[in-house]
């Protein structure tokens, strides 16, 4: 099975690339710098790919930054909100469509390398905040993507999403038990030299591995307690 995966460089996506990858499949990971403020996310996604013996594309996207504006990962004078991942104040970090973009030039992708499939790691946990990584949105893109290929890839060709109904702390423990190298993965969208321990994404790092039970190596800049530097 030929897979051509999204993978940006974080817990979920690249705990994906891991599991495929252990399942038997040849993989093709595919990252999208769309000029996002943590863009350093894409040398994880690299090193990934290394890590697997996958192959890398990365797509260019930074000419439609500025059509993508109005989200604090795209737009450099609106600031990445600190707290909890499901509060409302989160919102302002999603990307208009950014999901539909990434997953259409991945098929157009996984079609010209004659795979079998895309696989995206969006989780349960992204329900709340992420429209584009709800149930709905998936299945009327794997019904897309295979209609609009219908001919010229697979007949079982489209999109699977096997973390859709998982939490972010089951995909800590299927990455624990895979062996994901945790170091090697980039959460923070601040994107400064460590996490920053306080914004959305870093509180819910931090949160999936402590009620996974799995041992935490992320080097923070701040403690959940206090946000005091450690």
């Amino acid at each position: 099975m030929h897979t051509v995966a999204v993978v940006s460089g974080g817990m979920d996506s690249v705990t994906l690339a891991y599991k495929l990858a252990n399942d038997g499949d040849d993989l093709t990971l595919i990252s999208f710098d769309y000029g996002q403020r943590h863009r350093k996310e894409l040398a994880f996604a690299a090193t990934c790919a290394e890590r697997l013996g996958a192959t890398h594309e990365i797509a260019d996207l930074t000419s439609i930054n500025r059509l993508l504006a109005g989200s604090s990962l795209t737009s450099d004078e609106i600031e990445v909100p600190d707290g909890h991942y499901a509060e409302e104040s989160m919102k302002i970090t999603v990307v208009p469509n950014r999901n539909a973009i990434m997953i259409s030039i991945a098929a157009g992708l996984a079609v010209s390398r004659n795979a079998d499939r895309v696989a995206v790691g969006v989780h349960g946990g992204d329900h709340f905040i992420y429209p584009d990584c709800r149930p709905g949105f998936a299945e009327a893109m794997d019904k897309a993507v295979s209609l609009g290929n219908e001919g010229f890839a697979p007949d079982h060709f489209g999109l699977i999403t096997p973390f859709i109904e998982v939490s972010k702390t089951e995909i800590a423990r299927i990455g624990d038990e895979l062996g994901v190298p945790w170091v090697e993965t980039w959460s923070c969208y601040k994107g400064g030299e460590v996490h920053c321990g306080t914004c959305g994404t870093c509180v819910e790092r931090r949160e999936a591995f402590h009620d996974a039970g799995v041992s935490d190596p992320t080097e923070y800049l701040a403690s959940l307690e206090s946000g005091d530097g450690q």
